[in-house]
C-alpha cells in the first residue's frame, strides 16, 4: 500500500483540437498543485456507452458478430452503442439491443459500469442487464453496421474468452460483470 498521497490537478485549459464526428479531441493543459508543473494533454471526449447483457430464459446470451474497423476484423460482442444527449443509458441499451438483434424482454437494469481507458477518454461504459429476452421484431442496422446475432450459452463463455474468441476488452468486463452478477465465478 501506497504511503505518499496522490497529487491534486487543476485544469487551466480546455480547447477543442479536432472535432471527429463522434468524438472530439480535446487539448486541456493541467497543472499538478504539488509542484506547480503543467502539462498539455489530449483526451478523446465522447457520449457515454451501453453494453447489453440480454438473457434468454434458456440461459444464453444474445452476442453479435461485427466488422470493427480499428482491428479490421471481426469481434463478437454483446450488443450496444452510444447513449444520445441526454438519454437514460438503460433506455439507450433497449433500444440498441432492438435496434441490432430484434430482441427485448424485462427487468433491465444498469448492473455496473467503466471508465473504457480513463488515460485518454472521458466517457463511460453501463452494463444492462435485461432478463427473458425474446426475439420480437426485426433488425435496423445504422448505415455503416452490419450485425450477426449469435446465442452463446453463459456456461460457455469463461471458454470463449480464454481461446480468444471474445476479445474485446468492454465485451470481457461486461461479462465479467454478468457472471458476478448471476453468481457465477468468473
Amino acid at each position: 500500500m501506497s504511503e505518499k498521497t496522490p497529487s491534486s490537478w487543476s485544469l487551466l485549459k480546455d480547447d477543442l483540437h479536432a472535432d471527429c464526428r463522434i468524438f472530439e479531441i480535446r487539448k486541456q493543459r493541467f497543472l499538478r498543485n504539488s509542484d506547480r508543473k503543467q502539462g498539455d494533454f489530449f483526451v478523446l471526449d465522447t457520449n457515454d456507452w451501453v453494453n447489453v447483457l440480454a438473457l434468454t430464459s434458456d440461459d444464453h446470451l444474445v452476442m453479435v458478430r461485427q466488422f470493427r474497423y480499428g482491428t479490421k476484423d471481426f469481434s463478437l460482442e454483446p450488443p450496444g452503442g452510444v447513449v444520445e444527449d441526454g438519454e437514460d443509458p438503460s433506455l439507450a441499451g433497449q433500444r440498441e439491443l432492438l435496434e441490432e438483434t430484434g430482441y427485448c424482454g424485462k427487468n433491465a437494469e444498469i448492473i455496473g459500469s467503466v471508465s473504457p481507458n480513463p488515460a485518454i477518454m472521458s466517457n463511460r461504459c453501463h452494463f444492462l442487464l435485461v432478463r427473458e429476452v425474446e426475439k420480437t421484431g426485426e433488425v435496423s442496422f445504422d448505415p455503416n453496421e452490419e450485425l450477426v446475432t449469435e446465442l452463446v450459452s453463459v456456461s460457455d463463455l469463461k471458454d470463449l474468452i480464454r481461446r480468444g474468441k471474445i476479445t474485446h476488452s468492454l465485451a470481457v468486463n461486461a461479462i465479467f460483470q454478468l457472471l458476478l452478477e448471476i453468481g457465477k465465478t468468473p
